[in-house]
């Protein structure tokens, strides 16, 4: 059985190890691969300030990057005994290596590795999330031109009150994604800043090159106090589900619309019979279950920066085991927002419009504000033309002028699609997302 890192004469009761080490292990697969990454920069740095060799160098990073292969192709395991990837990794180097594989933790702890673990797997996800939010948006702005025309009720207190369009409701969704996206840039300039060399958080005494590491990982900056480095454990990881949150709010609201216009009390959209199901004793029944689970799923995410702060939120500076608990809930939740995000571009590009839905005359009252203005754009007082259609709807006299003519920024005329596609390019274009890339590459020597 593999020693621990830190054991030493003692050894650990059975029962304790079994509490402490908890579902680490498992997490720890998430991270495998961005701790090799992190290694082979750490020992590059090594070398620049002469606790390696050149020859030992070479090794070590021959041997890493077979192991960030055996990563990538999801074949990387922690073994029964070994605590956590980081010493895995080093076991695997020293059964290969020697005692070589025993010098690539100099200037580093455990508290360090796993925060710049956690940075460089959370800047990954971020990549995969952000490219997931932009092709829907892409399918939303795409139907919302291929359905600027099709009018639908507006709702205010879910009673039907003016006239919308379809080109307006993909649209609005589109634009929510807009400034997800931008949280999302934000958290992901808080977590590219590069926390390796801060040791336990409180530095070391090797002569360090931090800048050097910053800079082969394609990290922004430094996190450049080292006590501050390790406050950041915990903090990252609440800004950012703060971010997935806000999509998933997109992706949940969305979601409900879908189902709600989907019902046959509404008949506004159809959707794609493959993303629905059966009854067991009801024949006629389709229902949206991707789109029911995709609802439940977003609010479960959002749940994630309570679940996070309630971990955090009383916790001193310094490194406490109760940071540990929130990979548990952190790390799984990129794959579900991003499964999310799958399903609803899928639907949303398969999505069947009514496009006659008010010719229906129990949406007649729906233009009553069309003729309010339209009278006071005749002359009359406002307000003497809202009494006016007010007594004409209450005496049965209303009738509906079923054309709309809307032609300000943003309305059902003029949507805007070409300033909202620009506005997510802008966000998209600044995220920088080639840079982390390039340095990885160069490291990894791709």
């Amino acid at each position: 059985m593999a020693q621990k890192l830190w054991e030493k004469s003692v050894q650990i009761n059975k029962d304790i190890e079994r509490f402490t080490v908890g579902r680490d292990r498992e997490m720890d697969l998430y991270l495998a691969k961005y701790d090799i990454l992190g290694s082979m920069a750490h020992i590059t740095m090594l070398e620049s300030i002469g606790l390696l060799t050149a020859d030992e160098l070479a090794q070590l990073l021959a041997e890493l990057k077979d192991l960030y292969a055996l990563a990538e192709r999801g074949e990387f395991a922690i073994e029964d005994g070994v605590e956590d990837v980081h010493s895995q990794v080093e076991l695997m180097l020293t059964r290969r290596l020697g005692d070589v594989g025993k010098k690539i933790h100099s200037g580093r702890s455990r508290n360090d590795q796993v925060l710049l673990d956690l940075k460089l797997f959370t800047r990954a996800e971020i990549r995969d999330i952000a490219e997931a939010v932009e092709q829907l948006f892409h399918v939303l702005i795409h139907q919302s031109e291929r359905y600027k025309e099709a009018l639908m009720p507006g709702y205010t207190h879910l009673q039907v009150a003016m006239p919308s369009s379809f080109g307006l409701w993909f649209g609005a969704y589109a634009e929510s994604l807009v400034d997800d996206l931008l949280f999302l840039q934000a958290a992901y300039k808080m977590c590219n800043r590069n926390p390796l060399g801060s040791a336990a958080g409180y530095g070391s005494s090797f002569p360090l090159n931090r800048t050097l590491t910053t800079r082969l990982l394609g990290f922004d900056s430094l996190n450049y106090n080292v006590v501050y480095a390790q406050m950041g454990r915990g903090k990252m990881e609440r800004n950012v589900s703060f971010a997935l949150a806000s999509i998933a709010g997109t992706l949940s609201k969305l979601a409900f619309d879908a189902c709600l216009f989907n019902s046959q009390n509404f008949g506004f959209v159809k959707l794609p019979d493959e993303c629905t199901t059966g009854s067991s004793i009801m024949p006629h029944k389709k229902n949206p279950d991707v789109f029911e689970l995709t609802r439940a799923k977003c609010n479960k995410i959002q749940s994630l920066p309570q679940q996070i702060m309630m971990i955090a939120n009383n916790l001193p500076s310094g490194y406490f085991r109760d940071l540990q608990i929130i990979k548990e809930v952190f790390l799984p939740a990129f794959q579900e927002l991003k499964d999310c995000l799958q399903m609803a571009t899928y639907i949303m590009n398969e999505i069947k419009v009514n496009e006659h839905i008010l010719d229906d005359d129990r949406y007649a009252l729906i233009f009553s504000v069309e003729e309010v203005n339209r009278l006071a754009k005749a002359g009359m007082p406002f307000r003497d033309a809202y009494k006016k259609v007010g007594l004409d709807i209450e005496a049965g006299r209303f009738i509906p002028h079923k054309e709309v003519h809307h032609t300000h920024e943003g309305s059902i005329g003029n949507l805007c699609n070409e300033q909202i596609s620009a506005l997510m390019q802008q966000v998209v274009d600044g995220f920088d997302f080639q840079r982390v890339e390039q340095a990885e590459k160069a490291l990894l020597g791709r």
